[in-house]
């Protein structure tokens, strides 16, 4: 299939509660359990929601973008996504992507056509880009770590934190001295950008004195993510081996058990309040009382 197109090709819905253990912070919903919602991924990853509420997600192994709809409907959106990961929407409805594989940042339009956005710093290719977070002024923080695969042929000299500014036309080196930097993403009041370092086990917090430009390096939480997201209150979800949430001080709160291990997650739905879980082979749902921000 043309990379260029997209294919929408139906799946098998299947919808399963399961139980889980949630501490009582009253962020979750009453009574609310974990929803799987469908299965049969080899990795789910990169949620990201549209303005209508329908949740994108990809599976990393198998190449595809898949969407599920405010409907409850399964569909692939993209088929040979370049092993697409992280994805967000911008504010004209635009897809941005990273595509792993192919070792670039893409913007897939509404109607389906790719632009390539950035493939590379100073001159060498990226190592796979992983997570990214659009800020208001339309420039793209992206992590790119290194994972699986051959890393002999790493151009870049390690693992880092990259922006990309509104026009496309410069791409900045902004965090240099992370392990393995993965999830990444910034408050409403675009003031503040938390980066999880999954190598080292920590996430950090910066002050944004301008648009890529970062100070104020603080240990944050004392634990890494895969994905991450916030909610409405400025509570900070990760993904380890549960969805952890954390205050905007970092202080621990809550956390939301889940059948397999998470791996991102995002708030989705009509009314902005369904958390929705990406983990390993499925995607699961949880119903909470605050919105994503």
């Amino acid at each position: 299939m043309n990379p260029a197109k997209i294919a929408i090709i139906p799946f098998l819905l299947v919808v399963i509660c399961m139980n889980t253990v949630v501490v009582g912070s009253g962020l979750v919903a009453n009574s609310a359990q974990v929803r799987k919602l469908c299965g049969g991924f080899r990795f789910t990853e990169g949620p990201a929601v549209d303005a209508a509420g329908n949740v994108y997600f990809t599976d990393i192994p198998n190449n595809r973008i898949h969407t599920w709809s405010i409907n409850g409907e399964l569909k692939t959106f993209r088929e040979n996504s370049g092993g697409a990961n992280g994805l967000y929407f911008d504010k004209t409805g635009n897809l941005l992507v990273c595509e792993g594989r192919g070792r670039r940042l893409v913007s897939i339009s509404p109607n389906g056509n790719l632009q390539v956005l950035a493939n590379g710093f100073g001159g060498k290719r990226f190592n796979s880009l992983n997570d990214l977070w659009l800020d208001a002024q339309g420039g793209i923080y992206c992590t790119d770590p290194r994972y699986g695969g051959r890393r002999d042929d790493m151009e870049q000299d390690g693992e880092h934190v990259y922006y990309v500014s509104p026009d496309r036309r410069t791409v900045t080196r902004v965090i240099q001295d992370l392990v393995r930097p993965n999830g990444v993403i910034g408050t409403a009041d675009g003031k503040t950008l938390y980066v999880a370092d999954h190598g080292a086990g920590k996430t950090f917090r910066y002050n944004i004195k301008a648009p890529g430009a970062l100070s104020d390096k603080t240990l944050l939480i004392p634990e890494g993510s895969d994905g991450m997201t916030l909610d409405e209150k400025g509570n900070i979800y990760l993904t380890t081996r549960v969805v952890a949430i954390y205050s905007p001080a970092g202080v621990f709160i809550d956390e939301i058990q889940v059948p397999e291990r998470p791996s991102n997650v995002c708030f989705g739905g009509t009314q902005g309040k369904t958390l929705f879980i990406t983990a390993r082979s499925s995607l699961y749902a949880i119903e909470m009382k605050v919105k994503g921000k």
